[in-house]
């Protein structure tokens, strides 16, 4: 088996090898290298402009959607790719962020992406400001037909809530978790009241203690250009990186007392629920007398 894991969570769905541009020069010839789940792929387009996978010669399904290429490494994927219409909808602008390297599971990067406790002070003057810092109470829930894990009703005072915005606001978020590697987080949008942003964050799990963090904007924005916006992410995603880097163990506890949660970390308790009743596996840290 040229993949280090036998996990169903990850080895059955659908994940992204990073954004379909990536191809643009590329055949059979001369592939694009990469990897997955600690294995070497080689990723090219075809004479009819289909994306092709192979992994030590063997051919893997993969499918061009959202702008990225997502890769299956089982014989038959477990489940539909999820839906993200969002990135359809007429007057929306699509916007890749492009990936950040993060040595640390994906799982914790997933994690802090649904953390709002640490707004205030990892990315204080934008996301969060002292004296600002109470989580109000927010709900979370599983959607019976899909299974992905929702946190509704969330919302937090921010000085800079994108990279637009010309004050602060009282920011709605709706954070929405479709498989263990993929998050997004709708988002008031600050110069159309009503409207949500969409922010979404697709992992590639290089192994199981080193990814690349995609990120990809679905936004009502018209002022800025894609190097502001991506800018603006880069900056924040910054800030996380090596916070995330420095956390041990770098693999998620799903069990034990390693880490203590509040009231405000309903989405992350929440989460490592999610997680253990899928039987999660990859990524998860399982010694806890070390």
């Amino acid at each position: 088996m040229p993949f280090t894991t036998d996990d169903p969570n990850v080895r059955q769905d659908w994940l992204t090898v990073g954004p379909a541009s990536r191809l643009l020069h590329s055949s059979a010839q001369a592939p694009v290298p990469t990897r997955l789940l600690g294995a070497p792929l080689q990723l090219w387009r075809d004479a009819a402009g289909r994306p092709q996978c192979r992994v030590h010669g063997r051919a893997l399904a993969v499918q061009e959607r959202y702008g990225y290429l997502w890769v299956c490494s089982a014989a038959t994927p477990g489940r539909p790719l999820f839906a993200l219409p969002e990135f359809g909808e007429p007057g929306r602008r699509i916007v890749d962020c492009g990936g950040i390297g993060v040595a640390t599971s994906g799982l914790r990067v997933v994690e802090n992406f649904l953390d709002m406790g640490h707004f205030p002070y990892v990315h204080t003057g934008t996301l969060g400001k002292v004296p600002h810092t109470t989580v109000a109470p927010y709900s979370v829930e599983t959607d019976p037909q899909t299974q992905e894990l929702w946190a509704l009703d969330c919302h937090f005072y921010q000085p800079q809530a994108s990279a637009s915005a010309a004050g602060g606001i009282d920011a709605q978020y709706r954070y929405r978790v479709m498989q263990p590697f993929s998050a997004a987080l709708y988002k008031s949008c600050p110069n159309r009241p009503g409207a949500l942003d969409v922010i979404a964050l697709f992992i590639q799990p290089l192994d199981e203690d080193h990814v690349v963090a995609h990120c990809l904007l679905v936004l009502f924005e018209e002022q800025l250009g894609d190097a502001e916006l991506i800018g603006f992410q880069h900056m924040i995603f910054g800030q996380d990186k090596p916070i995330l880097e420095s956390q041990r163990p770098s693999r998620l506890p799903l069990e034990g007392v390693l880490e203590t949660h509040m009231r405000c970390d309903l989405a992350s308790v929440s989460y490592r629920r999610w997680l253990k009743a899928r039987g999660m596996r990859f990524g998860v840290y399982t010694d806890v007398a070390e």
